[in-house]
């Protein structure tokens, strides 16, 4: 989009992490929010943010994964914005045990959010996105988006769909008025362990090595020039980088890699 300025954006998963630095920096841009999360608090907070930036900011408290709140949340930004530039499918949780220690409910639970979080968005905003002289579109995937991992199957499965959704948006939205970015961060300082279904030795591991990830606003700061520049796939975080220049080389050799190391660590 080459005009930012007084645009709206709709970002969901809003009230912390990636979705809330996203929210300021699109406002420090010019842009009005409509900020979507399940947390009321933390959208007061990002609300509070957002306007001491003299932008305008709604809040929607709901369920991605709800059907019929994702439906209805179009016409509850048109009534409050009268119009919706920007969407940002941002919302999502982890799920880090093996596919044999999860449960269905956690394989639905990861699936309604990372996955028809996103259908549902894509689905019921692109309509009114069409409307417009210029939108687009940011589908947060992930370095899990293009390969597998331990621990991390049903994450990589719903990744990778989201993935998978964004690349087929891109070919048919050609010669559209909507743009599409796909986004795969890696290691990001979010809160996404804290609510990760995972056991907690795991969890306290993972959070020592989260010390090093990328800060939130520099990976909104990617996010937001993406937009503007139009670009489709932006992979980073170094992590995620790597990943994917060895994926690219050797597919094969990669998942190699990770079955010895598994191996040699047992389960």
């Amino acid at each position: 989009m080459k005009h930012l300025a007084d645009r709206v954006a709709v970002v969901t998963g809003a009230g912390s992490g990636i979705g809330r630095a996203i929210c300021l920096e699109l406002a420090r841009r010019g842009v009005n929010i409509a900020a979507v999360d399940i947390d009321e608090a933390h959208l007061a907070e990002v609300r509070q943010r957002v306007e001491s930036l003299n932008r305008k900011c709604t809040i929607h408290v709901l369920d991605v994964s709800n059907r019929g709140q994702m439906q209805s949340l179009p016409e509850e930004v048109l009534e409050q914005h009268d119009a919706v530039h920007i969407l940002v499918n941002n919302a999502g949780v982890s799920v880090n045990l093996t596919f044999e220690q999860q449960e269905v409910e956690d394989l639905e639970w990861i699936t309604g959010i990372n996955y028809w979080g996103v259908i549902y968005g894509c689905k019921f905003f692109l309509p009114y996105l069409q409307q417009q002289e210029e939108a687009h579109i940011v589908n947060v995937s992930s370095s899990a988006g293009f390969t597998g991992m331990k621990w991390q199957s049903s994450y990589a499965a719903t990744k990778f769909a989201v993935t998978g959704l964004s690349e087929s948006l891109f070919v048919e939205l050609a010669n559209t008025n909507v743009g599409i970015t796909c986004v795969h961060p890696g290691a990001v300082a979010t809160n996404i362990l804290d609510a990760a279904r995972m056991a907690e030795d795991r969890r306290e591991k993972m959070l020592k090595t989260f010390r090093f990830a990328t800060p939130p606003d520099k990976a909104a700061r990617i996010i937001c020039r993406a937009i503007e520049k139009n670009r489709f796939k932006v992979v980073m975080c170094v992590d995620s980088h790597i990943l994917h220049a060895v994926k690219r080389l050797a597919p094969t050799g990669l998942l190699k890699i990770m079955r010895l190391a598994n191996s040699g660590a047992g389960r």
